[in-house]
This record gives structure tokens, sequence and C-alpha cells, in this order.
């Protein structure tokens, strides 16, 4: 792989870490600002809805933009909302660096797809964007649980300015090794072309199926820790290792989600969205037993990523050529809406005083309605496939 694709797998990695490493220090950041862990929790879905705005405007607004200056714009936006983080002084200023931050998340995955596509011959594209991918399954193996160790020793803050300092690396990386001009493609699809193509029953229903299907998993992620603390009787200095587990899980779940895409999306999309539920459930089952959640922890790691592929591939297949770009930035979004959807519906359930116990089999539902959307939409195409098959008489 050309080094500027390594490039951007850096800035991956520094994205994926900060959008996830608030997960196992949820309990400290509570403390110090003085709220509680559901509103904690909040900064999640904060961080969700902003990369849902911002992925398909500032995709949309950047797209005759030099590709290398819209990266390395992103890339300040992140270093610079990372420091305000690390410097905030309330939960509401807080809030508004996690949102800042977002703007850059969805936008560099969906540009930096296209200048790695552009650094690589016509057969090596699709290995050129999982080598970028790679960095968010580095992020959640290896940063996510190093940030949590950090975190537990020097405070909250101190993992902030460790992403802060990531996003530096990985600005002078593309700076100094991604070409001046790349990714242009004059022969763009018209915005309002795009734009119709969202219009269609098809693919909003699929980007509402991303959007439940994966909100189970941030139901019951986003309060990983004090789940695995106050429920099961783990120690803080446990969670990171924990984390690792899930993170290992995330990527046997992507490599396998892939495969099994391949052999047959409807399969895969409906039998990894019923897995995914099954874990949840199974999940509530064995909280009480520390080796048996450890392996729950892992499995929802494998269930979890497993879904992103056949998600991803059902949206470009029902939106076509015509919208595939601004397709493939809302399904990223619709992830992140599912995120913020999840973190919410954590936070509720725990307000209302059913419980954190009560998380999995909550999250279990949401990911099971996402599933029935995932049959609805697959029966939708019975009637197009009879059409196409059946001579006209």
């Amino acid at each position: 792989m050309p080094i500027a694709v390594l490039a951007l797998t850096a800035g991956a990695f520094g994205i994926g870490t900060t959008e996830f490493v608030i997960m196992g220090l949820l309990l400290q950041v509570a403390a110090d600002m003085q709220v509680s862990v559901s509103a904690a929790g909040l900064l999640i879905s904060g961080y969700a809805l902003g990369v849902f705005v911002g992925a398909p405007i500032l995709t949309l607004a950047t797209r005759r933009m030099p590709r290398k200056a819209v990266l390395l714009a992103l890339m300040a936006i992140f270093t610079l909302g990372n420091a305000a983080c690390a410097l905030a002084p309330s939960y509401g200023l807080l809030m508004a660096a996690r949102v800042l931050t977002s703007l850059a998340h969805g936008t560099f995955f969906g540009v930096g797809s296209v200048v790695a596509t552009s650094l690589v011959a016509e057969d090596k594209r699709a290995s050129a964007i999982a080598t970028m991918f790679v960095g968010l399954t580095v992020a959640t193996i290896l940063g996510v649980p190093f940030g949590a160790w950090i975190g537990l020793s020097l405070g909250w803050r101190a993992a902030f300015w460790a992403v802060t300092a990531i996003g530096v690396g990985a600005f002078a990386v593309v700076a100094l090794f991604v070409p001046g001009s790349v990714g242009e493609d004059g022969n763009a699809v018209k915005v309002r072309d795009e734009l119709a193509v969202m219009l269609r029953p098809q693919v909003q229903l699929c980007l509402a199926m991303t959007v439940l299907g994966y909100a189970g998993v941030f139901t019951v992620f986003t309060y990983i820790q004090p789940i695995l603390t106050r429920v099961t009787g783990f120690s803080d200095a446990a969670v990171s290792p924990i984390l690792l587990v899930f993170g290992l899980g995330l990527s046997i779940g992507n490599v396998a989600g892939g495969r099994l895409a391949d052999r047959g999306l409807p399969r895969a999309l409906i039998g990894t969205l019923a897995a995914l539920a099954v874990v949840l459930v199974a999940m509530t089952a064995v909280l009480p037993l520390k080796v048996l959640t450890i392996v729950l922890v892992g499995l929802l790691g494998i269930a979890a990523f497993a879904t992103v592929a056949p998600l991803q591939l059902r949206v470009l297949e029902t939106a076509g050529e015509a919208g595939r770009t601004l397709a493939s930035s809302l399904n990223i979004a619709a992830f992140n809406l599912g995120n913020a959807f999840g973190a919410w519906a954590g936070g509720i359930t725990i307000d209302y005083g059913l419980g954190l116990t009560a998380l999995p089999l909550v999250a279990a539902a949401i990911t099971s309605a996402g599933l029935v959307l995932a049959l609805w939409s697959l029966r939708l195409d019975r009637p197009q496939a009879r059409a196409a098959t059946c001579p006209a008489e």
C-alpha cells in the first residue's frame, strides 16, 4: 500500500479513538463534572449527532474542494476539538467540544475513501479502503483500552490530551505523504440527482434499519464501564483489558461480516442482526458471572461489527450508482445516529429505575426492530425481482 494510504489510516485511528474513548471514562467524567452517569453518556450521543448532521452537509459542501485541503482541515478540527475537550471547565463546554470534534468524522471517512482509491490501481481499490478503515478497528482494539488506562492513571483529561497528540501526528503525516491533487472527480453526480436518490423509500428504509440495528450495541456499550464494575463486580483496573476483548471481537466480526456479505447479502443481513439480538439477550443472563460476561463482551464485539458490512452494502445496493457517494456518507451518519439513540435509550432506562441490568434486554428489543425493517426491506424486493424475470404479457 502507498504510504499516503497509511497516512489516512493514522487519521482514522485518531478519529476512532476519540469517538469511543469516553466509554471507559464515564464514571470519572461524571464525578468530575458533577453530573449523573446517564448525563455523561449523552456526551457520546452529542458526538454521534454531530456526525449525523455534519457528515452529509460537509461532504456536499466540500465536494469541489481539493481533497488534501479538506483532509487537513478536518484533522485540524479534530485536533482542536480534542484539546478543547481536555480543557473544558464545565459539562456544557465539554459537550460543545465533543460536537465540534465530531464534525470531522463522517466527512474524513467519505473523502478519505475517495483519496485512497485514487492512489492505487483499479483492482486494489477495495483493499485501499479496507486499509484505511483498519485505523478504526485498531482504535477500538488498542486506542480505547489505552485511553481508559490513561484516564484511570492520570485522569480523564489526560486521555483527551493523548488523542490531541495523535491528531497532531496524523495532520503531519497527511500533510507530508498525501499528494497535493488526489481524488478529483470531474464527472461527479449532480447534487440534485444524489438528493433525489435519497428520497427513495427503500433507501430511507435501509438507513432506518442501520440506525435501529446498530443502536442496540450502544445501548449497552455506552455504559459498559458501570455495568462491569457495578453489576458484574470487576475492579476499575479490569475494564481496560475487557475492552481489549471487545476490540478483538470487532476485528473478527469485521472480517466475518464482509465474507458473509460476499457470499449472500440477504442472508448476511438477517443473520448478523439476529445474532446481535441473541447475544444481547444472553448477556442479560450472564452479567453476574465474571467469566461468562467476558465471553459475552467478546461475542458482542463480533456480532456488532459483523452487521456493519451487510448494512453498508445494502444501502449502497438500494441507492445505485447515482447515489452511492451521498448514500455512503449518510449511512455513516446513520450508524452514528444509532450510537446516539442507543446511548439515549440506555440513559432513559437507567433514569426510569430499570437499572443497568435491564440495558441488554432493551438493546435486544431495539436491534430486533432493525431486524424487522431488514425483513421488510428484503420483502419489498420480491415483486421487483419477479417483474424483472417474468416476460411481459
